[in-house]
């Protein structure tokens, strides 16, 4: 299942991939937003993390104007490894070599198609393992050492 959530800049765009996610039958949970009515990015970065470091979600999809703050505050949970991604490309790279469970996209950048084709690419790309898995086992450790 994803865990979705969104600010008010992001509100747009998540309620557009949801409508994607039904067409296509893709669980998801809505962590919210509900409206355009202004509110903070980190409430819902923080719920959609906390969804994935429970085991509740297996994957997140976070949306604001730019994307970053959501990156940064996601990034505070030990086991959530987001990044802020802008095209199909990078969204292949971040699956394939890091293992990113957490996309976070920039609702005021990013158009309705756009996005789902970087979910679609993202979704649909399988992480590498081998190396690559050597390189997430120290961020684990990294995390251990770092973070309670």
């Amino acid at each position: 299942m994803i865990a979705i959530g969104a600010d008010h800049g992001g509100y747009k765009l998540k309620e557009e991939i949801k409508k994607y996610f039904e067409e296509k039958g893709i669980e998801y949970k809505d962590f919210g937003t509900d409206s355009e009515e202004r509110t903070d990015y980190p409430i819902y970065a923080k719920k959609v993390a906390k969804a994935i470091q429970s085991k509740e979600c297996d994957s997140g999809i976070l949306v604001c104007r730019s994307g970053y703050g959501m990156t940064v505050v996601a990034n505070k949970f030990k086991g959530v490894r987001a990044s802020s991604i802008f095209s199909e490309e990078s969204a292949k790279f971040a699956k394939a070599d890091d293992d990113i469970n957490v996309i976070t996209l920039g609702g005021d950048y990013l158009s309705t198609n756009d996005a789902i084709c970087i979910i679609r690419n993202w979704l649909g790309t399988e992480f590498k393992a081998g190396r690559y898995e050597e390189r997430l086992k120290m961020v684990r450790e990294i995390e251990n050492e770092n973070m309670k």
